[in-house]
């Protein structure tokens, strides 16, 4: 019979509380002395707003576009870059969708630059917490669900356990700086950590792991795949429905060989960046 635990926090996702942009920063003006619109092709095989999506997008990687500046009005914009405001409209809407600039309505609205995404680098097996604090960024989690559930067929093959043998679900939504990032779905085989859900859930999972059991995930296999944000999904990450998401497929091993995790992270494509590094095979292939 499946035992369940009392979250560290409700159950409930929490209502996330929207960061506005920094509406304290000064509005960004092309028309300062020294500044010119960038050259703009117009010809077969580009687009006009494919390259001031480019061209807007550099100036925020290079630092010339600071998070929370605010971008100059449509009329005033497109004005100085000699295009239709429709033009404009596109590119600004490619750069939201990629993540770059906010576009709020309303007295105080605008396109804002916005903060930099959270760099998630999987070549190194890093818990979340270790990963934030490498950027100054303060981890938190709110539980969500926490059960002792039997091991599904997936689940068994992944932990190399029997089916319907108990493994400890931990379900818990991530934060950083206190702004939801990702949804963790954890399973822990429960003969390797027996006793766990007694633990507090709310901190680094792999620490508790080494401190209380003296294993920790040394190695893991992840995949990667685009999805899309479901109803549930949106309301615990603040997203709208249907926006995109990184599903992170997870499991990882002790220095044993033996799997102590399978998991299913679902991060927000808005506030995240995967990156992987890679090298040449010895010998080739």
């Amino acid at each position: 019979m499946a035992s369940e635990v009392t979250p560290s926090a409700s159950a409930e996702p929490p209502t996330p509380t929207p960061v506005p942009a920094a509406r304290s920063a000064s509005i960004w003006h092309p028309r300062l002395p020294g500044r010119r619109p960038p050259k703009l092709i117009r010809g077969p095989g580009v687009t006009v707003h494919g390259q001031i999506e480019d061209w807007l997008a550099d100036a925020i990687a290079a630092g010339q576009l600071k998070p929370g500046d605010q971008l100059p009005t449509e009329q005033d914009l497109s004005a100085w870059l000699g295009v239709s405001r429709m033009t404009l409209r596109h590119a600004l809407a490619e750069l939201a969708q990629r993540g770059l600039v906010t576009r709020t309505v309303g007295r105080s609205g605008g396109t804002f630059v916005a903060e930099p995404k959270l760099v998630q680098d999987l070549t190194v097996l890093a818990g979340f917490s270790e990963q934030l604090r490498r950027h100054g960024l303060v981890a938190g989690a709110h539980v969500l669900a926490a059960n002792e559930i039997p091991a599904s067929p997936a689940a068994s093959t992944a932990l190399e356990i029997e089916v319907g043998e108990p493994v400890y679900e931990v379900r818990r939504l991530r934060l950083a700086d206190g702004q939801p990032i990702l949804i963790e779905h954890s399973l822990f085989p429960a003969r390797h950590c027996p006793g766990l859900l007694e633990s507090r859930l709310d901190g680094s999972l792999y620490e508790l792991l080494e401190q209380k059991y003296g294993q920790r995930p040394h190695r893991a296999k992840e995949s990667l795949e685009p999805v899309t944000a479901g109803v549930r999904e949106a309301e615990a990450l603040g997203v709208a429905e249907g926006a995109p998401l990184m599903l992170v497929e997870r499991t990882a091993y002790a220095k044993s060989g033996t799997p102590l995790e399978f998991a299913h992270d679902l991060f927000r494509g808005d506030r995240t960046k995967v990156v992987l590094w890679t090298s040449e095979l010895v010998g080739g292939l």
